[in-house]
């Protein structure tokens, strides 16, 4: 047997007591008055395995830290990649849905096209069966005079000259031409595909802010088509992602601007806690300094006051004139304002300003289960020639 096994020294078969702190070793007693160990210093054994299990419990509480932590992370990627997947599926869906409202257009534009089409050749064809008829009448007639004709040609001289013929009308008359007969090709092809975006401007919405769920707070619930937001108050089963705001209920625009003029209106409603204004791209989504750092008007219905807030400056605060129900907001970036407008008694409510560095992107906060909704502009179709 292996003397190891049993506690022993293998040099000199005499129990392992003490440890050589030197040689970061156990050895025996014998081992410690040998030459090798001279002017070494030593511990007993008990004294030394207490020593290295408290550095090796200081040691794992890191480690079992560090794993706590990455077992936390992989269930977040766990939950990141299921949700990537009913992303993917709910998506799919609604394009899937949008798509069959637009083969529904076309096939209904189809549908009415085709029925001009054959309105209109039933009714010429219709023309031109009774035209077709007239001329029968027309041809009958007229064999039937001309047989008299050369019947009465065939007669004596006398009796011919007695007919009735040669006082008769022969002048023969030219049948008419019927002008815009065929079926007008033009009208129902000539910029057909043109013709049909043209009328799906009627079913088509454009709305210059869309509305991104991953910077959603989870109490939010957003429309399926990007453009109104509600709270339900109850917490949906969302990854923490880096964009997504955990503590106040907000959520940004899907796109950014750091140029120009961009304008957007707010259908506010019955909400009775919201918030409309816009932030800096790089601006914090987690904890409270959220607030801070956005340029906005705030509405609280018990107490009618609408506040405005913005970083670095002094909070100002008003009571409206009328109930708010629809906010234009209006950034213009190269100039450093953003002006909140009453729509239905175009009111100008406030202009904040700021000389804005980078992009920045719309801000809704929505503390109700009122929605607040995004409201869609005319668009129409121009042609422009070019000389």
């Amino acid at each position: 047997m292996d003397p190891r096994s049993e506690g022993l020294c293998v040099l000199h078969n005499e129990k392992l007591k003490l440890f050589c702190l030197d040689d970061q070793q156990p050895v025996c007693l014998v081992c410690q008055t040998s030459k090798k160990h001279r002017n070494h210093k030593f511990c007993p054994v008990d004294e030394a395995v207490t020593e290295f299990k408290d550095k090796l419990k200081s040691a794992l509480e890191p480690l079992q830290k560090n794993l706590r932590v990455l077992e936390e992370a992989k269930r977040d990627y766990d939950q990141t990649a299921a949700h990537i997947k009913t992303q993917a599926q709910h998506t799919e869906r609604q394009i899937k849905k949008e798509f069959e409202k637009l083969h529904q257009f076309l096939r209904d534009e189809e549908a009415a096209r085709i029925a001009a089409l054959k309105e209109e050749e039933e009714q010429k064809s219709q023309m031109m069966r009774r035209k077709i008829e007239e001329m029968n009448g027309e041809i009958s007639a007229l064999s039937d005079t001309i047989r008299n004709i050369e019947k009465e040609m065939e007669a004596e001289d006398v009796l011919f000259l007695q007919s009735s013929v040669l006082r008769a009308q022969l002048t023969p008359k030219d049948p008419e031409k019927t002008s815009g007969a065929l079926i007008n090709v033009g009208k129902h092809l000539s910029n057909l595909k043109f013709r049909v975006w043209e009328n799906m401007q009627e079913v088509l919405q454009y709305t210059p802010v869309t509305l991104d769920p991953n910077t959603a707070h989870p109490d939010l619930h957003l429309s399926d088509d990007l453009t109104a937001v509600e709270n339900t108050n109850q917490r949906s089963s969302l990854p923490d992602n880096p964009e997504r705001f955990d503590e106040w209920c907000c959520v940004l625009g899907s796109e950014g601007f750091n140029s120009g003029i961009h304008c957007w209106d707010v259908q506010v409603g019955d909400s009775e806690n919201w918030s409309l204004g816009v932030i800096t791209e790089s601006g914090p989504r987690k904890g409270n300094s959220v607030r801070g750092s956005v340029w906005r008007l705030d509405y609280i219905k018990s107490s009618n006051t609408i506040w405005i807030l913005c970083p670095g400056q002094s909070v100002h605060s008003f009571r409206p004139k009328e109930k708010l129900q629809r906010v234009r907001v209006q950034l213009d970036w190269d100039r450093g304002t953003v002006t909140f407008t009453d729509l239905l008694t175009n009111t100008h409510l406030h202009t904040i300003t700021h000389t804005f560095t980078q992009r920045v992107l719309p801000y809704f906060f929505n503390y109700s289960v009122h929605p607040l909704r995004i409201l869609p502009v005319k668009t129409s179709v121009t042609v422009e020639q070019h000389s």
